[in-house]
């Protein structure tokens, strides 16, 4: 007999933004835990992806001699394949089911990160990307699937709850893939270490070809491992939306672009997720300004994502007791003064800035789905999938950042601009971002009244 939610939630998930304090609502009821669970982690599996591959726009750049903007392209290839396939993904878990759209991106998951084999076999720079855009096809379908599969998860009063609860996973996932791009990858390359100017056509081509392989072998594990997962999904009983509603998709989107809650929550979305992935790209090229590695860097891209960790921990707390927009507006203003002090403090404290940053962070991403998905209803596997897509912020704008890079030349600092080096002037991109999500955690204050 079929496993489903019985509760009301799943067939019409409205999302809610807290509990009163006498109201003793479990953020996540017992018959679902598995189910959570599973779906859950694969919150930390794209989190692994995401932060295994944000080291490479500089790895790329000294393999393979590119300049700040080619390189930036493993982020708009990266990011650029949640804007293609989250609507198709929206589409299909609505004839099909959750479950199903699950192990679709499983799917296209593992096949994008086995692709890397030939890339490093041709080594094609443009293969490597093609890998990177279908690996994120599957990412797609599994992030348009799980956010509002975690909200229909029980009471909508603890939606909001529940996603950040989920979402807390996401950067423990980001954290093995730090681990394993800094143990397995940076500290293994070796145009890390060498002047290709300096070398004959020989010697470069040698060590470019043996520096792809280190960079293919964890993706082609990270394959494996998605199958065996692929496997366990396909096993496993989950619960599926009993909701048959047959609303054309059109009708849907017109109805969702009705919304300003909604449409301001894809605006929103889309610069923070752009600000997001210039942070954590970009630590690297600024830590090398300041006479840092790019292994030791990963320290400090590790320090960023422990305190989102604890931010995003702290947040889900706080939200038991805290209006979500009142909160989003708080930590969208201290994210601005930091971003400030990444801006025009050059030098180490410049850049713990820029660490802290990502504590302001935390709660952003989940807080502002929950609250542009709030009573959407049937339309709300729709209105995931825009959520979704705008994701594509994080390919666009590191590829902004990486053309403000470029204008002295291909270092960080050829150029200085109000007085500092142009890798300092790139963050007023980030800046921007976190001016508009401020203004949405503000609009969606009144929202609420």
């Amino acid at each position: 007999m079929k496993n489903t939610i019985m509760h009301e939630s799943l067939k019409n998930p409205a999302v809610g933004n807290g509990v009163t304090k006498k109201e003793k609502v479990p953020v996540v009821a017992k018959k679902v835990v598995l189910p959570f669970i599973l779906i859950t982690s694969l919150f930390a599996l794209w989190g692994f992806a995401n932060d295994i591959t944000n080291p490479m726009v500089s790895a790329f750049k000294k393999i393979l001699e590119l300049d700040n903007f080619q390189a930036s392209l493993v982020q708009l290839a990266f990011y650029g394949g949640y804007g293609t396939m989250a609507l198709p993904a929206a589409i299909f878990i609505k004839k099909y089911s959750y479950k199903k759209g699950v192990l679709l991106g499983l799917g296209l998951y593992a096949i994008g990160s086995l692709l890397f084999y030939p890339a490093a076999v041709y080594q094609e720079y443009y293969y490597f990307l093609t890998a990177l855009y279908i690996l994120t096809f599957g990412l797609a379908f599994l992030e348009t699937t799980a956010n509002p599969y975690i909200l229909a998860m029980g009471d909508p009063r603890t939606a909001t709850q529940r996603l950040n609860l989920a979402q807390a996973f996401n950067p423990i996932g980001a954290l093995s893939g730090l681990f394993v791009a800094q143990t397995f990858v940076l500290g293994a390359l070796q145009s890390d270490d060498v002047d290709f100017s300096m070398l004959t056509s020989e010697a470069k081509a040698a060590i470019k070809s043996a520096d792809l392989l280190v960079i293919r072998d964890p993706y082609v594990a990270l394959g494996c491992f998605v199958l065996i997962f692929f496997a366990v999904i396909a096993c496993a009983k989950m619960p599926e939306n009993s909701d048959k509603n047959n609303t054309a998709v059109w009708v849907s989107i017109k109805r969702l672009f009705r919304k300003e809650r909604f449409v301001g929550g894809v605006v929103a979305q889309t610069f923070y997720v752009g600000a997001q992935i210039m942070c954590w790209t970009y630590i690297y090229q600024y830590a090398e300004t300041l006479g840092i590695n790019n292994q030791t860097a990963v320290y400090y891209a590790m320090s960023s994502l422990g305190v989102f960790l604890i931010g995003r921990w702290l947040c889900t707390y706080l939200l038991k007791f805290i209006n979500s927009g009142k909160l989003l507006t708080t930590l969208s203003f201290a994210a601005i003064i930091c971003t400030m002090g990444t801006i025009f403090i050059h030098g180490v404290w410049g850049l713990y800035s820029l660490v802290a940053v990502s504590f302001c962070m935390s709660l952003m991403f989940p807080t502002i789905y929950g609250i542009a998905l709030e009573g959407l209803g049937e339309d709300t596997k729709y209105g995931s999938a825009f959520l979704v897509m705008a994701i594509v912020g994080g390919a666009i704008m590191p590829s902004l950042q990486g053309v403000i890079l470029d204008l002295g030349g291909p270092g960080y600092e050829d150029i200085r601009i109000l007085g500092v080096p142009e890798v300092n002037i790139s963050f007023v991109l980030p800046l921007v971002c976190f001016m508009v999500v401020a203004i949405y955690g503000y609009r969606s204050i009144q929202y609420k009244r």
